[in-house]
């Protein structure tokens, strides 16, 4: 079982649709795939026309569970979607109180990896989508990863964006020895903007050792593909947006099968 995590400290960035979009190709190619909403915005657990504010079981029910030191079986807390091979493990807007509840009892920023220890034989892949600050959320995502994707909005208030994330990503390194790798996604890039090609040409000079070689351009596809419920790459595969996470995640996967090897 391989983990992703999608973050970035600066919202609008396209958290959410590179998740969904990762994780829609993944189950479309025959991978058991597994996403799970950090959010307590809930973004994706919307996406796929859950509410937040109402869903009973969630990705909080975790969280409930491992302070009582109780157990719950995966099946009471998973929902399937109606894309074959894809599960979901919904954000509730109660996450958004984790912290202040649970964030100072040992052992809180292991829930995550905790449980896909125990699900492991179920899924090939996880996908998950944090929330853009620092706390036990984040902190758990990192710790259950292998791979962590940043997506980057090719303008220059995102590219601060970056700075801010990656000065966490060391913080939480260095305090829990943490062997996670990231790759910078350039997203929203409009090759008729100045703001576009610069903040390309900044990434490409300041970041290249972590940067991924193509961008993820502008598509209007992606507005309706979230208003269906589907991930844009099997809503409209051949459409620009959806070709571009096809590209993005063959990379992945090759970057996958190079340090097996």
């Amino acid at each position: 079982m391989k983990v992703w995590t999608v973050a970035n400290q600066k919202g609008g960035v396209g958290k959410t649709t590179t998740a969904v979009s990762l994780a829609g190709l993944l189950a479309a190619k025959g991978y058991e795939t597994l996403m799970i909403d950090l959010d307590p915005h809930g973004s994706m657990t919307s996406y796929f026309g859950q509410d937040p504010d109402t869903v009973e079981e969630s990705v909080y029910t975790l969280f409930q569970s491992a302070a009582n030191k109780t157990k719950i079986s995966m099946a009471s807390v998973l929902l399937r979607t109606d894309v074959p091979k894809l599960s979901l493990l919904p954000a509730s807007t109660a996450l958004v109180s984790l912290d202040r509840q649970f964030g100072t009892r040992v052992g809180m920023g292991m829930v995550i990896s905790n449980a896909l220890k125990r699900w492991g034989n179920h899924f090939d892949h996880v996908v998950i989508d944090c929330p853009p600050m620092l706390g036990v959320l984040l902190i758990n995502a990192l710790a259950a990863s292998d791979r962590v994707i940043v997506p980057v909005q090719t303008e220059f208030l995102a590219l601060k964006g970056l700075e801010r994330i990656q000065h966490t990503f060391d913080i939480v390194r260095q305090a829990h020895d943490l062997p996670f790798q990231e790759v910078i996604v350039p997203t929203m890039y409009d090759r008729r903007t100045r703001a576009s090609i610069d903040s390309l040409k900044y990434l490409q000079e300041h970041h290249a050792d972590l940067l991924w070689e193509m961008v993820i351009p502008i598509d209007t596809n992606f507005r309706e593909a979230s208003r269906v419920g589907l991930p844009l790459p099997l809503m409209n595969p051949q459409s620009r947006g959806a070709l571009a996470y096809q590209a993005l995640l063959d990379d992945l996967l090759e970057r996958e099968r190079e340090a097996s090897l």
